[in-house]
């Protein structure tokens, strides 16, 4: 209970930044996580854990992986590529931390409960942590060693908005979970709650990444819970194919009820979306040019490298309009910027990419495949909650570089283990009625 209390805690206060110690990317998030494996590790020797299947998957993943960063490295010093040998450092030790902590995630015969039980203490110290941040910022407490907001956009203790909409969607996404599991009603009220906070601090982030989350999460969810109402044959169970089958015929019905006032329908919709994005849209449209040219650039470094990748760190010069902009601008407290000096030290800000430019297609093929492998033990299982957190993960992931994120690897820790029990126990349930 300790552990698992003391795993949920690191997850969360990775994303804490602020609190970490000055020029040290090390904070308190690291630190429970790094005395959680320590524990972890003398357990597991003593209790002689077995090698499961979705312990062998990431063991397979982490050692292709290594193996394209490796080539990719010798391909970038073979180009002669410059580098930042900081981040080079930094990534190094990120990604040994996150093989770890999810390869220790999924070890052992009661990883599904012990998971389970790390999910329940991440929403409840998660909820903890935002209803304190919702204080700062509403301006009830002024905590001097923490800047809460970055220019209109707020952020928490992380060092950037995008760091604290991440969380807030993983702590939205996996009480939504919860919530759909749950066997006692006062659970689901609490983590219904817990998913409302969340969802409401994400949104004081103006992340337009966030916002895909939360209107994604919805249809997926619900598109999720129809098809298992539909087809799951319980026969003492009426009610829910009968609302399943409703809204199925009162969709198609609704669309062509909205026909003849489909222009108003449409401009309200087009109102509706810039209103969620940032600047009313016209922000979030500069930035998708940027961010456009930087994955361009990005793809090209990886082509340049013969698709073996550059090795770990980013790869990318700082963008001119960035330069520009930050020669005229004061940034706020406790943002820490690469800066322009001729060396590669800009990241594509979206995980396919930045995958490409570091191991190359090997890293990308990987990525795809241990993703991909969670969320098919997800969706078969029926497990509508995890099935849509993992989605909502991989939205962030378009915008960033996911992979050195413990939270991600919790996400998949959870999806593998909990589909590989949820179908076991289904097929053994079948093979007892046959016989």
């Amino acid at each position: 209970m300790i552990s698992d209390a003391l795993l949920a805690l690191g997850l969360l206060l990775t994303t804490a930044t602020e609190l970490r110690l000055p020029a040290i990317p090390i904070g308190p998030g690291e630190v429970s996580l790094v005395v959680w494996v320590v524990l972890m590790l003398f357990r597991e020797v003593r209790l002689d854990s077995p090698l499961t299947t979705p312990l062998s998957r990431l063991l397979i993943f982490w050692l292709l992986f290594s193996v394209a960063l490796s080539i990719g490295t010798l391909a970038g010093y073979a180009i002669g590529d410059k580098h930042d040998s900081g981040l080079f450092f930094h990534d190094i030790m990120a990604y040994a931390l996150a093989a770890v902590v999810s390869c220790l995630s999924v070890a052992g015969r009661n990883a599904g409960p012990r998971l389970r039980r790390v999910a329940w203490f991440l929403t409840g110290f998660g909820s903890a942590s935002l209803a304190f941040l919702v204080t700062l910022a509403w301006g009830w407490l002024d905590v001097a060693l923490i800047s809460p907001w970055y220019w209109d956009r707020f952020r928490g203790w992380s060092a950037n908005p995008m760091q604290l909409a991440l969380l807030c969607a993983v702590l939205m996404l996996v009480a939504l979970y919860l919530a759909d599991e749950a066997t006692r009603t006062g659970e689901r009220i609490a983590a219904l709650a817990c998913a409302i906070l969340a969802g409401y601090v994400g949104r004081l982030t103006k992340s337009d990444s966030f916002s895909v989350v939360l209107i994604g999460a919805i249809a997926i969810f619900v598109a999720l819970k129809l098809r298992h109402w539909l087809f799951a044959f319980e026969p003492n169970s009426t009610l829910r194919p009968m609302l399943a089958w409703m809204v199925i015929l009162a969709v198609p019905l609704l669309l062509i009820s909205l026909i003849p006032i489909r222009s108003i329908v449409a401009a309200h919709a087009e109102d509706a979306a810039k209103g969620i994005m940032k600047g009313d849209g016209k922000i979030s449209e500069q930035e998708a040019g940027l961010r456009f040219q930087i994955w361009k650039e990005g793809i090209g470094r990886g082509v340049e490298s013969g698709m073996l990748g550059l090795g770990p760190g980013p790869h990318l010069q700082i963008p001119e309009a960035l330069v520009a902009a930050r020669r005229y601008e004061s940034l706020p407290k406790f943002i820490v910027t690469p800066q322009s000096n001729g060396t590669a030290n800009f990241e594509a800000h979206n995980t396919p990419v930045d995958l490409f430019t570091q191991g190359g297609l090997l890293a990308v093929l990987c990525f795809v495949w241990i993703s991909a492998t969670a969320l098919f033990e997800a969706y078969k299982a029926r497990l509508a909650g995890l099935t849509t957190m993992l989605c909502g993960i991989m939205v962030f992931g378009a915008a960033n570089l996911i992979v050195r994120q413990p939270l991600f690897w919790f996400g998949i820790a959870l999806c593998l283990v909990s589909g590989t029990a949820r179908w076991q126990a289904a097929n053994k349930a079948k093979v007892a009625i046959t016989k």
